[in-house]
């Protein structure tokens, strides 16, 4: 060893630049890979470690050789969660489970004022209301990071009409396009965005999963909710025969063509039916309501479910539709 742990062969100026950059790799303005600068400090009491004296072959590559430690955000990721209005109103539970979903991949969840989200005045040729809901959900939510939602109806409608409502006007057009464009549908966000392969969830039970039209067509969804169901202790999922067909909901198409809603979600529930299925999952609360309210109709034991409830391991309350278990209840 040469004075003061010079390694051999090394001029000494080479190492002191060595030294000086390996401090600066530690205590200097680092790039995140987004544009993003942020300051690290060594913890205290710690000085930067040398380079192995091994590890250097040539001088030409001592400054080569020192790298600065792998970068982690450099702030939480931020998520408006848009509940929906069904969610809100009729199955709270689905909220929470996004939630959870979203806090364990390392979100934080903030849950602003909102109301909906237009789809209904949408698709019934109500533009002005549709365009009023619109702007105060952009404003409310435009500040996170992301949008995401438990819905691939509502995510289709922000994601893919709301540019409509605001063609050829420059001001709002890159706005929304920049809105739009960090707006998800939740498990897509989940799988997709957050590159998060399994979840610390159990479900004793079969199940088979319906495609939802929206998240399906508009949004691209079918491959990602199978993915994490894969990784859920306990879960057989057993496909039912044309699974990516209408339930017959719709939305307002279930109460303005009623009997045309009801032939086709008879079909869909004696294909429920023929999986062996014990339990109904799908991305959207409106399908769910309309499937199980047919198979209660029909008196069939199957159970229905959204995945979020499923995938966030609260999958033991009361199935939609049923009412909440009352144990210890006087009558």
């Amino acid at each position: 060893m040469q004075p003061n742990g010079a390694a051999p062969g090394i001029p000494a100026q080479v190492q002191r630049q060595g030294r000086k950059a390996e401090k600066a790799a530690w205590e200097g303005r680092l790039s995140t890979g987004c544009g993003a600068n942020r300051t690290l400090r060594a913890p205290s009491g710690l000085t930067p470690s040398r380079v192995p004296q091994e590890s250097v072959q040539d001088p030409a590559l001592a400054l080569d050789d020192i790298r600065p430690m792998p970068m982690r955000e450099s702030r939480p990721v931020s998520v408006g969660l848009f509940v929906t209005c069904l969610v809100d109103t009729m199955r709270p539970s689905v909220g929470f489970a996004a939630a959870r979903l979203l806090e364990q991949a390392g979100c934080v969840v903030n849950v602003p004022r909102q109301t909906c989200c237009g789809q209904p005045a949408f698709n019934s040729g109500d533009r002005a209301t549709t365009r009023a809901l619109a702007e105060q959900t952009i404003a409310a939510f435009e500040t996170f990071d992301y949008v995401v939602v438990p819905s691939g109806s509502c995510a289709g409608m922000i994601k893919s009409h709301y540019p409509e409502l605001f063609v050829g006007e420059p001001d709002w057009t890159s706005r929304v396009d920049r809105f739009c464009a960090k707006v998800f549908e939740l498990v897509s966000f989940l799988t997709d965005v957050r590159h998060v392969t399994h979840v610390s969830a159990a479900f004793n039970g079969t199940v088979t999963y319906h495609d939802s039209c929206s998240g399906l067509r508009e949004l691209g969804i079918q491959a990602q909710p199978r993915a994490l169901l894969a990784s859920v202790e306990g879960l057989t999922l057993t496909e039912m025969a044309d699974s990516d067909v209408c339930c017959g909901f719709g939305g307002t198409f279930c109460v303005k063509y009623p009997d045309i809603s009801n032939a086709i979600v008879e079909k869909k529930a004696a294909n429920i039916l023929a999986s062996g299925a014990d339990t109904l999952l799908a991305g959207d609360l409106g399908c769910l309501m309309n499937m199980a309210g047919k198979l209660q109709r029909e008196g069939r034991a199957v159970q229905v479910r959204h995945v979020a409830e499923v995938l966030a391991g609260v999958g033991d309350s009361a199935p939609i539709g049923q009412a909440p278990r009352t144990e210890g209840r006087r009558s």
